[in-house]
């Protein structure tokens, strides 16, 4: 009898404990804490509320509806500073600051904090001396704001964000704010912009989950990901079925909350049923798709030495989301077809082009100065236009992105454009007395173009291919013609 009541007392608590932890959420990150909301709005904050309801109705309205009022958050608690803060301003008898930093956030949400200070969103501030900068400040700008370019004080400071400088009467200087790009570098020594995703004063949850909300720097001919995304099957499912997503809904889990379709958000951030939020953004992405060659993730990391999230662990935690809706074979068969694109990209085109800009420059055949030539504008946009559109296209499942925005445009900008100009910048280079070093830049071009991948080009094609291919382009034109009468 004492047996038969214990076995049901276990099979309760069994029954309980797996209620309250379902399969896999052992395994799960840990979840973000939930804050526990202030017994009353501040003092401080009644005051600053009562003003702006008046002078920004706005701004009191967007607050009004956010979380942050229902936890009696208000301005004061975000915008306050210490007299000697780099950026603070004495406003109305206290101390506050324009900026609200992540350090600011971070007093309250600070798992979320930390996660995205270990994020490439975190590193994307730090672009001075990179060739984009580079264009932005000198070819295309002039140094004529505070010291800055307009070009990327409008253009790429907005995405990637402006290191903020406060001016000797205390003011923010206007060639680094306003900006809300991600990678922001803060006045107290922060860096990022929670409100490049957030934007202030309601911090919406479903304005953040939607595609828009990365679609303000992640589109365009170098990295047209929001463009991409429409393309998709995905994103056609989105925008036919949005009223289905739930975006509203405080857990968001992906096949449970909603399965029309995923966001950005759902592939790179969201909860699925085994994994948490994360406000990492590369904690599931298992290849770069940004440089001129593609390279598994944590390449640079180990190559430095230092300890971090393998690839393969990555791609484990996405492909956990795709199964959320799709079945493993399926996801699996993705990614052997997105792998071997990247590849493809890499091996044919990629490391060839960068052998052959590598030899120019170690032959003294180019100038220091970058795009002064043309043969650098046309491996700039190879790589980094032409070739990130094919990467992309395919990581997000978009075929006109990887077929005539990608890797035909990559293929006529090689072998109608670089090659050319690769001879040209030899032949220059031989004619003003440099004969060696010519012919170790002709012997680089002819080993490559001696691979078999460029057999077309070269002539060398096996005869049975071309009498195949002949074949079928005979066979395709009959049929045609067979469908038009």
């Amino acid at each position: 009898m004492l047996t038969k009541i214990s076995n049901v007392v276990f099979a309760t608590l069994l029954a309980i404990f797996l209620l309250l932890f379902p399969a896999g959420s052992l395994n799960a990150a840990p979840k973000a804490l939930v804050m526990k909301p202030f017994n009353q709005l501040s003092d401080q904050s009644k005051e600053c509320a009562a003003c702006h309801k008046e002078k920004n109705p706005s701004i009191y309205a967007q607050w009004g509806r956010s979380k942050h009022y229902g936890a009696n958050v208000g301005c004061y608690e975000c915008h306050k500073a210490e007299p000697g803060d780099a950026d603070a301003i004495r406003h109305e008898g206290v101390d506050i600051a324009v900026i609200v930093s992540p350090k600011d956030c971070g007093s309250c949400h600070v798992q979320e904090v930390e996660e995205f200070d270990a994020s490439h969103h975190a590193k994307a501030g730090q672009i001075i001396g990179s060739l984009d900068n580079f264009l932005a400040e000198v070819v295309e700008g002039s140094l004529m704001l505070n010291g800055t370019s307009p070009a990327a004080v409008n253009g790429c400071w907005q995405c990637h964000g402006s290191e903020v400088k406060v001016l000797e009467n205390g003011d923010l200087d206007p060639a680094t704010w306003p900006n809300t790009g991600i990678g922001r570098i803060n006045p107290d020594g922060s860096i990022g912009a929670c409100s490049a995703c957030h934007q202030r004063h309601q911090f919406d949850m479903v304005q953040a989950r939607r595609p828009e909300a990365c679609g303000k720097c992640h589109l365009g001919p170098d990295h047209p990901q929001k463009e991409i995304y429409e393309e998709s099957k995905h994103g056609i499912n989105f925008y036919a079925h949005v009223d289905q997503m739930n975006l509203g809904s405080a857990k968001w889990i992906v096949g449970e909350d909603y399965d029309s379709a995923p966001t950005c958000a759902t592939c790179h951030m969201s909860a699925t049923r085994e994994l948490a939020v994360t406000h990492d953004v590369g904690d599931r992405i298992s290849w770069t798709l940004r440089p001129a060659i593609s390279e598994k993730i944590d390449a640079k990391d180990k190559a430095l030495g230092k300890e971090t999230k393998s690839w393969e662990a990555r791609r484990a935690d996405m492909q956990n989301v795709c199964q959320s809706c799709h079945t493993k074979s399926m996801v699996e068969n993705f990614y052997i077809q997105f792998d071997s694109l990247v590849e493809l990209y890499n091996e044919k085109f990629a490391r060839p082009g960068k052998q052959l800009m590598a030899v120019l420059q170690q032959e003294n055949m180019l100038t220091e100065t970058g795009f002064d030539e043309e043969i650098e504008w046309t491996w700039f946009y190879l790589w980094h236009h032409e070739g990130r559109r094919a990467r992309h296209g395919a990581a997000m499942q978009a075929p006109d992105y990887v077929q005539w925005h990608g890797l035909y445009e990559v293929a006529e900008r090689f072998y109608i454009e670089l090659v050319p100009q690769f001879l040209e910048v030899v032949e220059k280079a031989a004619h003003n007395g440099n004969q060696e070093g010519a012919e170790r830049a002709r012997a680089v071009l002819a080993d490559i173009l001696a691979r078999s991948e460029h057999a077309w080009f070269s002539g060398n094609e096996p005869d049975e291919v071309k009498r195949a291919r002949k074949e079928a382009q005979e066979a395709f034109k009959a049929r045609y013609l067979d469908d038009s009468n």
